[in-house]
């Protein structure tokens, strides 16, 4: 039997009629258990658990141990009395049908999956200047996951950037952009991701690419928050290329980052403008590090530019060859020794070292 399949200890048969329609809509194969017995067998490894009041009941009478993601679904309205019971049994979550059926399919979608070993780390990269390189270097650092065989979401957050999926050279490829993709507030299964975007793949490991376009608006906070989460609960590099103009989606991604970097080159006016932003996302709790673009025109070294912007560089980048003609011929791909992979490579090193950041995602359903 899959441990992958989620558990619902539910008695009223109405509503569990309502959860396998869920399920089934999921792509989701959802196990009941009759009693508390299997209810017991099943609580360490089931992926998600869904109670109703009676099993709510049930598991607090039999002491059942706390655990996370166990989920107590009612009709509408849901019993006064119930959400302390909630509580006691430790659940994440008191939800009613059917307001609550969408957040219910994207729940159950992701249990489908399995559960991820790690949870996933988020990356913020923004360019001091126009021309800074951000947007090449984001999509560089998601190669280079990918080439790792770690699964990487790469998401474009800038609306004028003309689009990430021009410098992977997927422009013409199938798949959502931002303007199609009529994201708000709540939950996004990432296997639906996975399937409605351009995709790359090398073995069993997979970048995913949720791009600008060149026409619509720009992404909404909630939709990038949506995006992001969905990437980091299946334990995915998640890279988000964010504009220097700080607008809502930029902030969406910023104050979910767990490591922020600056893209700036090694110039006076380039430093000068990477403090500025330095200084702001630092005031909004981030602790960004520097990538410099070399050479200096000016001969300034590392130390001055590190001094001037205050922050730590992390990584440093020569020119790389023949850049500028792979990009027009829309086959980019970073050179295995090059400048950008090393500086990737470094990122992701650093990325995968920062501590689990505690975070109230938003937008979902209420917690118990």
């Amino acid at each position: 039997m899959s441990t992958n399949r989620p558990m619902a200890f539910v008695a009223d048969e109405n509503l569990l009629d309502d959860l396998l329609k869920l399920a089934a809509a999921a792509g989701c194969d959802l196990e009941r258990v009759p009693d508390a017995a299997a209810a017991r067998l099943r609580w360490p490894t089931a992926p998600l658990v869904l109670l109703d009041a009676t099993g709510v009941a049930e598991c607090e009478r039999e002491a059942f141990p706390r655990r996370d993601a166990v989920v107590v679904v009612v009709p509408d309205p849901e019993p006064q009395e119930l959400w302390k019971q909630a509580m006691e049994v430790g659940a994440e979550r008191l939800i009613t049908l059917p307001g609550a059926e969408p957040w219910l399919v994207s729940a159950l979608a992701d249990a489908a999956e399995g559960p991820a070993s790690n949870a996933g780390k988020v990356l913020a990269v923004l360019g001091a200047r126009g021309g800074a390189g951000a947007s090449v270097f984001a999509v560089a650092v998601g190669l280079t996951a990918l080439k790792a065989g770690d699964n990487a979401l790469l998401i474009d957050c800038d609306p004028r950037g003309g689009g990430l999926d021009v410098v992977l050279g997927a422009e013409a490829e199938e798949g959502l952009r931002w303007p199609d993709m009529q994201l708000s507030a709540g939950r996004v299964a990432a296997s639906s991701l996975h399937m409605a975007l351009p995709t790359r793949r090398k073995g069993n490991a997979r970048l995913t690419l949720l791009s600008g376009a060149r026409k619509g608006e720009g992404p909404a906070p909630d939709a990038v928050a949506a995006v992001i989460e969905a990437g980091r609960r299946t334990g995915e590099v998640v890279v988000c290329d964010v504009p220097r103009q700080l607008d809502g989606a930029a902030w969406a991604a910023v104050d979910r980052c767990d490591l922020a970097v600056i893209v700036t080159p090694a110039e006076v006016r380039a430093c000068i403008t990477a403090k500025q932003l330095a200084d702001e996302l630092r005031a909004r709790g981030a602790h960004p590090q520097l990538v410099v673009r070399g050479p200096s025109p000016g001969g300034l070294k590392l130390t001055e530019i590190a001094a001037a912007v205050g922050i730590p560089v992390l990584a440093t980048m020569r020119p790389e060859p023949q850049l500028a003609q792979s990009l027009e011929r829309g086959d980019f791909h970073p050179k295995p020794k090059g400048p950008l992979s090393l500086a990737a490579r470094a990122t992701l090193t650093e990325l995968a070292a920062q501590p689990p950041k505690s975070r109230s995602p938003q937008g979902e359903a209420r917690a118990a």
